[in-house]
């Protein structure tokens, strides 16, 4: 019963975020955060609630499972050849900046994987508020799938590393992660076949006249198999969470209005119950220290930079200096990510408590920073768009 009533004072947050946030004219997640953070400060409920911490890593995992609906195959490698490779050029600039810096500063390792990581939950976000209209915002999301697929991997290797050491353990968790990869490809293929032969079967399985909600049943029969799959081989189930929503969107687009209900039902209750908890496990008595604040500040300094520095050199004449801008800003928000790379590395005594807490208010301080300035800098925009007209 208690835990039913703490779920009760969450539920409170999540109806009172939309109300500030149209109140201050800043994102939801933004305003989940800083509710989060405020209530637990200020007394109000306690952090550390396990079943609150399990539903907010379903909601995560529903986040990414989202992102992967927003991908469809078809229209992904139908972009133009110059598009990868300015994407390929963008990743190698942001890797070699991340090392450049990790050697000018002489920083701990752990810098080398967190300056560069990517991760596509605040990009949903964004896509949420803002729409996929505009053109930084579509090629954040094109392109975050690659920097996802690719920060996951990342993850994956520093975590063997940082446990394990480069030995025995660590080849077997990278030889599970390519196979995961190869077994989804060939999925892939398998069910394009699958169905190119028998095209009455997506229908079988999500039919076109559904009273029983079918469809919303396979979508999270699909989308908790597949994390449990990853969770038993012990690889990140963000991959599998990703795949599924994916697989989702590919091979049942007759359910037009299957991904909107899924958002609905995502950014309604689960989503915003991830963004809470993330609050929930700041400190601020501890957090706002002039040492921590100094890390934070130069961990949030060091990724906008490299990320604006290798936008510009990878997009250069494809976007326009304002869209590199909110392009850069997308990507300096990886949030779970950064937090994940910091608590692995501090559960492996690779850092200390002081730096833990640095990545994670930088973690957030990003998640506001950049959240509010791509909301002002669309509305400074829209506004001097309709003076001109």
């Amino acid at each position: 019963m208690e835990s039913l009533a703490f779920l009760s004072q969450i539920l409170i947050l999540i109806l009172l975020a939309p109300i500030f946030a149209k109140l201050f004219k800043v994102s939801v997640a933004v305003v989940e955060i800083v509710l989060g953070a405020l209530v637990v400060w200020m007394g109000f409920i306690e952090s550390g609630n396990e079943l609150f911490q399990d539903i907010a890593k379903i909601g995560f995992f529903f986040l990414m499972f989202l992102a992967g609906l927003e991908i469809n195959i078809k229209n992904f490698f139908s972009h133009s050849e110059n598009i990868f490779k300015k994407t390929l050029i963008y990743f190698v600039c942001l890797y070699g900046l991340s090392v450049l810096t990790y050697f000018l500063f002489d920083l701990n390792p752990i810098y080398i994987v967190a300056i560069p990581i990517v991760s596509l939950g605040m990009i949903m976000a964004l896509i949420n508020e803002h729409g996929r209209k505009h053109k930084w915002l579509e090629m954040a999301l094109i392109i975050g799938v690659i920097g996802e697929l690719i920060s996951i991997a990342a993850l994956v290797i520093f975590d063997a590393i940082i446990a394990h050491g480069i030995g025995k353990e660590f080849y077997k968790n990278i030889t599970i992660l390519i196979i995961i990869l190869l077994v989804a490809f060939y999925a892939f293929k398998g069910m394009n076949v699958l169905f190119w032969w028998f095209p009455r079967l997506k229908r079988v399985i999500m039919p076109d006249s559904d009273n029983m909600s079918q469809d919303i049943r396979v979508s999270m029969a699909m989308f908790f198999i597949l994390i449990a799959i990853m969770q038993y081989l012990a690889i990140d189930m963000v991959l599998g969470a990703f795949i599924a929503g994916v697989f989702i969107a590919n091979f049942f687009e007759h359910k037009v209005d299957l991904p909107h209900t899924l958002h609905r039902v995502g950014f309604g209750f689960l989503v915003p119950m991830f963004f809470i908890y993330v609050g929930t496990t700041l400190d601020l008595n501890v957090l706002f220290t002039q040492e921590i604040m100094s890390s934070a500040g130069f961990i949030v300094c060091a990724m906008i930079t490299v990320r604006i520095i290798s936008s510009f050199i990878a997009y250069y004449g494809y976007f326009n200096i304002r869209d590199t801008i909110l392009f850069s800003f997308s990507y300096s928000m990886p949030l779970t990510f950064l937090i994940a790379i910091a608590t692995i590395a501090l559960n492996n005594h690779a850092i200390d408590i002081s730096e833990y807490y640095a990545f994670v208010l930088a973690s957030v301080l990003q998640a506001l920073l950049f959240m509010v300035s791509i909301k002002l800098i669309m509305i400074y925009t829209k506004k001097k768009s309709e003076k001109e007209q």
